[in-house]
């Protein structure tokens, strides 16, 4: 895997188990170890997210982003090549 493939690993499961966290406080509105935990995963995913921005550029769209078009610079997932 590549540096980019790690942390975009990376940031997918801090934000899978955020919202987990998040579906999990639905019906445990008291439990704050578990909020704060959710939070800290939280942070953790903007922290990612943010470092992954600057290096590869931006995930999401955003009216934000000076370069709109930097996304499209990156291969497409059909023409990654796979490793066997």
């Amino acid at each position: 895997m590549t540096e980019r493939e790690i942390l975009l690993k990376k940031i997918s499961t801090y934000q899978f188990a955020a919202l987990d966290l998040q579906l999990f406080l639905d019906t445990h509105k008291n439990d704050s170890k578990t909020l704060e935990k959710m939070q800290e995963y939280q942070k953790t995913a903007k922290s990612l997210t943010k470092e992954f921005e600057e290096k590869y550029g931006p995930l999401t769209k955003s009216a934000n982003n000076r370069n709109n078009w930097q996304w499209i610079k990156a291969p497409w997932p059909w023409e990654i090549e796979e490793d066997d």
